[in-house]
C-alpha cells in the first residue's frame, strides 16, 4: 500500500437517498418519517425558476420545523449551479436560516475545482458569522464532460467534500450520448454506457475517501430496471443511490444492504484473522481459501456498514453513524 493514504470523510449510511422539491413542503413529513437513509430538499431542478424563491423559504421552514437527525435521517440541500442567479442566495438565505440543522450541501454541475472552492468560502464564513458548532459538509453532482475530465483533482478540493453523485440526464446530455431514459440502458449499446462513467468516478471518490452514490433512474414504474441499476452499481463500489420517488426507496436499501450470509463471513474473517496475529501469522485459510490483511479490510468495510444498518434499525436517537473501516 502506498505511504500516501486519504482519510475517509465523515461516514455516513448512504444507501439511498431521497429527492424532495423544496416548493412542495406537503412532501416533508412523509420524508421524515420514511426509510430513506438521505434526504435532500431540491432548490434545483425540480423547482421552476418562478418558484426559486418561495422554495428558498420553504426550504428554511422545513428544516427548522422538522428534526430529521432524531429520525435517522441525513438532511441535505441542493442548490442551484453557479451559472444561475440563484445559487449565491440558495446559500446565503438557506444557511444563515437553517444552518446548525443542514448536514451537507450537494453542488450540482461541478467542472472544476474552483466550483467547489466558492460554495466552501460562502459556507466558512457564514459559519464564523453566526458561530455554527457543526461544520457543513459538501456533496459535488458529476454531470458534464468537463466534471468528469476533472474528477479526480474535485475530489481533492475540500476538506469538507464527503461524496460524490453521478448524475445521468445532464451527463448524457453533456457528451451527447443517446439514451432512451434517465439511468435506462440504450439497446443499442452492448452492456451498460454509464458503467465506464461510473467506474472513473468510484475510482476517485476511493482514492480519497469519499462516497460514490449513483444518481436517478427515471422510470419510477420499472422497479426491475432500477433494481438492475443498483445491482451494476453497486458491482462496481458505488455505495447508494438516488430515488426519485419513495417506491425506489426500498429497492435501494435492499440492494446496497450486506445480506446475511455476506456479513457472516465478513465476521469470520475477521475472527479468523485476529486468532492469526495472535499467532503471529499474516495469513489463513478458511474454508478452503487464503485469507490475508486485503480480506480483513473488506471485511470490516462490510461488518460496519452491517452494523450502522442494525443501529439505524434498533434506535433512531442518536442517529446512527458507520465507523470508519479500515483500508
Amino acid at each position: 500500500m502506498s505511504f500516501t493514504r486519504h482519510e475517509p470523510a465523515r461516514p455516513r449510511l448512504h444507501r439511498s437517498e431521497l429527492a424532495v422539491p423544496a416548493s412542495r413542503p406537503e412532501l416533508f413529513a412523509k420524508a421524515v418519517t420514511g426509510d430513506a437513509d438521505y434526504v435532500f430538499l431540491d432548490l434545483e431542478d425540480a423547482v421552476a425558476p418562478a418558484e426559486k424563491e418561495g422554495a428558498r423559504a420553504q426550504a428554511i421552514r422545513g428544516l427548522r420545523e422538522h428534526d430529521w437527525r432524531a429520525h435517522g435521517k441525513t438532511i441535505s440541500l441542493r442548490i442551484n449551479g453557479l451559472d444561475t442567479p440563484y445559487m449565491y442566495r440558495d446559500v446565503v438565505d438557506v444557511i444563515e436560516a437553517a444552518g446548525d440543522r443542514l448536514d451537507t450541501v450537494l453542488i450540482p454541475k461541478v467542472g472544476t475545482t474552483s466550483d467547489v472552492y466558492m460554495v466552501d468560502a460562502l459556507l466558512t464564513q457564514i459559519e464564523d458569522a453566526r458561530g455554527f458548532t457543526r461544520r457543513i459538509g459538501l456533496e459535488v453532482l458529476i454531470e458534464t464532460a468537463l466534471g468528469m475530465a476533472n474528477v479526480g483533482s474535485i475530489a481533492q478540493s475540500s476538506r469538507r467534500l464527503e461524496a460524490m453523485h453521478f448524475g445521468v440526464a445532464d451527463y448524457s446530455a453533456s457528451v451527447r450520448a443517446r439514451t432512451t431514459s434517465i439511468g435506462g440502458l440504450n439497446p443499442d449499446y452492448p452492456g451498460d454506457q454509464w458503467h465506464f462513467a461510473i467506474s472513473r468516478m468510484v475510482v476517485a471518490c476511493r482514492a480519497y475517501g469519499l462516497r460514490p452514490i449513483d444518481g436517478p433512474f427515471g422510470d419510477f414504474k420499472d422497479p426491475d430496471g432500477y433494481a438492475d441499476a443498483c445491482r451494476r452499481g453497486r458491482a462496481l463500489g458505488v455505495e447508494g443511490k438516488w430515488a426519485i420517488h419513495p417506491s425506489q426507496i426500498a429497492a435501494a436499501n435492499q440492494w446496497f444492504t450486506p445480506d446475511a450470509p455476506e456479513v457472516g463471513r465478513a465476521r469470520r474473517i475477521l475472527s479468523a484473522m485476529a486468532e492469526a496475529a495472535a499467532a503471529g501469522r499474516g495469513a489463513v485459510q478458511l474454508d478452503g481459501k487464503m485469507i490475508d490483511a486485503a480480506s480483513a479490510r473488506q471485511a470490516q468495510t462490510i461488518v460496519a456498514l452491517a452494523d450502522a444498518i442494525e443501529a439505524r434499525s434498533t434506535s433512531q436517537t442518536p442517529r446512527p453513524q458507520m465507523a470508519a473501516a479500515a483500508g
